[in-house]
């Protein structure tokens, strides 16, 4: 399959709304600047790229030549430069990924998602980490990983003020986490260029190999994401959001389905890749807007 290099490519361009509105909220918490302080006080940066230099095998076009052209395919696709630093961990049973590194990113994937993932499959799953570079939202999502950890400590040192400033950005950030893994999964899809390829990799996620894929499987599953991103949940509480966000063991890879099929549906992604320029028009942003989740939705902090 040739894929469209999409030069000049703006994250703007496939920025889901939601994440937009919760990056807002987030940015208006009051100690925002003080934790962003924090983090660089502590050298955090630094700290998780030693841990996977240390513990991870670096991938090189030498020891691992398909898993890593698929790395640099995807950055290319998204138009993403330098290229990072690629690494493999041991597997956890399930397909994991990450991204750290503000200054210097870094990008890890584990055995499960090497031995599981086809080649097409790989560039969906980097393209889902690579979009934190893109959008430039690298020192919040970094921020999201240390937060408990850095909780305690601001607690410690500030006699429990600067824990209580921390908790109730904690809950602004796994409200922004959520609703970023929207935009990455456009970014992803970005990469790939195939919803087929998309919905097969996200199904993976939720922890199905190849053999169970069968036609009459993934058929069942794009019904059931419709259905589910079909729904308006503006009536479920924000306590029961939260603690459903902040459940780090769900993937909630039928609502990013939904939500993806909701964007390619709308005609907004095939308008994307067939543009030069990699800029939605104001009338698709605008059709985007005008479901009833877009209202209020799965970002429960919208209205804080």
């Amino acid at each position: 399959m040739t894929r469209k290099i999409l030069t000049g490519l703006s994250s703007e361009a496939y920025e889901h709304p939601f994440d937009r509105k919760a990056l807002a909220s987030l940015q208006n918490m009051p100690g925002v600047s003080l934790l962003l302080k924090k983090v660089n006080e502590y050298g955090i940066d630094r700290l998780l790229r030693l841990q996977s230099l240390g513990s991870e095998i670096r991938i090189s076009p030498r020891n691992f030549p398909q898993l890593h052209q698929a790395f640099v395919e995807t950055c290319q696709i998204l138009d993403v430069a330098p290229l990072p630093e690629l690494y493999l961990f041991r597997g956890t049973g399930h397909i994991q990924t990450y991204i750290v590194g503000v200054e210097k990113p870094l990008v890890g994937i584990n055995l499960d998602a090497m031995e599981w993932l086809g080649a097409d499959e790989l560039l969906y799953i980097f393209g889902h980490e690579i979009a934190r570079i893109k959008s430039q939202h690298m020192v919040y999502h970094q921020m999201a990983i240390v937060m408990p950890t850095l909780k305690n400590l601001l607690s410690s040192t500030t006699l429990g003020v600067g824990g209580l400033v921390a908790g109730g950005m904690e809950l602004g950030l796994y409200n922004w986490r959520m609703m970023a893994r929207f935009t990455a999964d456009r970014a992803a899809l970005l990469a790939c260029q195939d919803i087929d390829v998309a919905t097969t990799a996200l199904m993976k996620l939720a922890g199905l190999p190849d053999e169970y894929l069968t036609s009459a499987v993934i058929e069942d599953f794009l019904v059931q994401a419709r259905e589910f991103a079909s729904n308006n949940f503006d009536s479920v509480d924000k306590v029961t959001k939260i603690l459903s966000y902040t459940e780090p063991g769900l993937s909630w890879v039928v609502m990013r389905a939904g939500e993806l099929l909701k964007w390619v549906d709308s005609g907004a992604y095939d308008n994307l890749i067939q543009q030069t320029n990699s800029k939605i028009p104001e009338e698709l942003e605008e059709k985007e807007g005008k479901t009833p989740q877009e209202k209020e939705g799965w970002n429960f902090l919208s209205s804080w």
